[in-house]
């Protein structure tokens, strides 16, 4: 009902896809758009209220809308124009620790030595997480270099909570705008990869380039 309701009362409907979902970052997002609505999650429940066909749509053409909901995708319901969204989310990026199962973006080495930013207590902890540690007067150190991943690595558990402990953050968590449904003409359209945004980028540097 209050995803109809939306339909209703606002101009336009855009269908985003989110990387490195994280809610705190989403809750950032609500934030910044307390003007607009946004739903996340339960595809199916989304999709039944909208309409899965052409036959049950709740208003012309959200059956498209309804065919893209699947995986970590969401809703944003706003009366902003598409050039103000996008622009808003090209920028919009946030970085955060890298989960067991992403990829490590770039490699990571530690160099032998002291590990100071660590209580004595955490040196079990380490080398169960694979690292060649020892305490040396108390001080947990490290015995010897130590890879904890190569770029392009898919990361297990243990190389995720290393990376934390160490401070490196990976994960990129970014929404794209990708496709857009127009309350007051019924007209469904495809964003992601447009044309035109690549055109006026090659544009915008001719440009600076000739100043």
């Amino acid at each position: 009902a209050q995803l109809r309701q939306c339909v209703d009362t606002f101009r336009h409907l855009f269908v985003f896809s989110v990387a490195n979902m994280r809610n705190d970052k989403l809750k950032g997002v609500r934030s910044a758009w307390k003007h607009s609505r946004i739903f996340f999650g339960k595809n199916k429940v989304m999709m039944v209220a909208l309409g899965r066909e052409p036959a049950s749509e709740y208003r012309e053409n959200l059956h498209e809308v309804s065919k893209r909901l699947r995986g970590e995708v969401g809703l944003l319901f706003t009366d902003r124009t598409k050039d103000e969204v996008n622009e808003w989310f090209s920028q919009f990026r946030e970085v955060d620790f890298a989960r067991a199962g992403n990829k490590a973006t770039y490699t990571v080495s530690l160099d032998t030595g002291p590990l100071e930013q660590f209580p004595h207590s955490m040196e079990p902890q380490l080398r169960q997480l694979g690292l060649p540690t020892a305490l040396k007067k108390g001080v947990v150190t490290l015995l010897s270099d130590y890879e904890v991943c190569k770029e392009g690595d898919v990361l297990t558990p243990e190389q995720a909570r290393v990376l934390k402990l160490f401070g490196y953050e990976m994960a990129e968590f970014k929404v794209t705008i990708k496709f857009l449904w127009n309350s007051e003409t019924g007209d469904f359209e495809e964003l992601e990869g447009e044309p035109e945004a690549v055109e006026e980028e090659e544009e915008e540097k001719n440009n600076s380039s000739e100043d």
